[in-house]
């Protein structure tokens, strides 16, 4: 049988891949988890460490004209009538490379109904001192040329506490308003004097997030960061480069079953349904590529 898991380790940190969605399955520091794992088989729930591509987050009714043509990506998120987080978190990936510390997995998406070119997928997950770095690299292999977003789908552990226990810092300006029953974007507000202002770190406690949020305030070299900390001192942060403008943040609520498990932090190289509003979308020319980094790293 096929190898579908891939165990990477350095140091304290060790890391299981798996070709499922080319995800993240297993981030740990010490031992214990960064990230909220999932089962080696059966379907991934919730997206957890999946990569979105060539679009993040929602598009709405599954359907976008570019380049004079119309498209149309199957709806499966039935109950808000999108098409949520592109086209290749239900695909088997291919190894393309592996050393005990890192692993590169492979995609391709052919051109079609849903998309107008050929495009060739390959993420990198390699463990440091540092933490796991990851890199996604896209190339347009067609003859068209194509829109084209990104993002990963992690959902952080900060510590044992409960997630409403736990201290967010979230360096962004604004967010992106939603309409309450398909989440598609409305507007765009500012966070000064709302419950999403975490420029200075403090508790969640019950707030509902389920945001993209951008103007993000970036240190000398261009990364922002989101760190969450449990009262014990444990936390990670996620930090990414100026690739990602945006940033969707989660509180993990779920109507039924177990809740708030963890907090979905996912860079963005563009918001919600930008295949048909363009904003920060990317034009790949057939041959051109695109590549966009983050870093999950262990505090306390």
């Amino acid at each position: 049988m096929p190898v579908t898991e891939h165990s990477i380790a350095f140091g304290p940190y060790s890391a299981v891949i798996t070709t499922r969605g080319g995800a993240l399955r297993e981030l740990r520091f010490e031992g214990r988890d960064l990230v909220v794992s999932f089962a080696a088989g059966g379907s991934i729930p919730d997206y957890r460490g999946v990569i979105c591509a060539p679009w993040p987050n929602r598009l709405a009714d599954g359907r976008y004209s570019y380049g004079g043509r119309s498209f149309q990506a199957d709806i499966n998120e039935p109950e808000r009538g999108a098409a949520l987080h592109g086209l290749v978190t239900g695909r088997e990936w291919e190894l393309r490379g592996k050393s005990g510390q890192s692993v590169t997995l492979g995609c391709t998406v052919e051109a079609g109904e849903a998309y107008p070119s050929g495009l060739d997928l390959a993420v990198t997950y390699s463990l440091s001192v540092d933490g796991l770095h990851s890199e996604v690299r896209a190339v347009n292999s067609g003859t068209e040329t194509a829109p084209y977003g990104l993002c990963p789908h992690p959902y952080l552990v900060a510590g044992a506490s409960p997630l409403d226990d736990w201290t967010l810092e979230l360096p962004a300006k604004e967010f992106m308003s939603v309409s309450a029953d398909r989440l598609l974007p409305e507007g765009m507000e500012i966070v000064e004097g709302h419950e999403f202002d975490f420029r200075a770190a403090r508790r969640l406690d019950s707030v509902r997030i389920d945001h993209a949020f951008t103007g993000i305030t970036r240190d000398d070299d261009g990364l922002a960061a989101v760190r969450v900390l449990d009262p014990s001192g444990t936390g990670v942060e996620l930090a990414w480069d100026r690739s990602w403008p945006w940033v969707q943040v989660h509180t993990a609520d779920k109507p039924t079953g177990k809740d708030r498990l963890g907090l979905a932090v996912e860079p963005m190289t563009c918001p919600p349904d930008a295949f048909n509003s363009g904003t920060d979308l990317i034009h790949l020319q057939p041959g051109e590529s695109h590549a966009a980094a983050w870093t999950i790293r262990a505090l306390g």
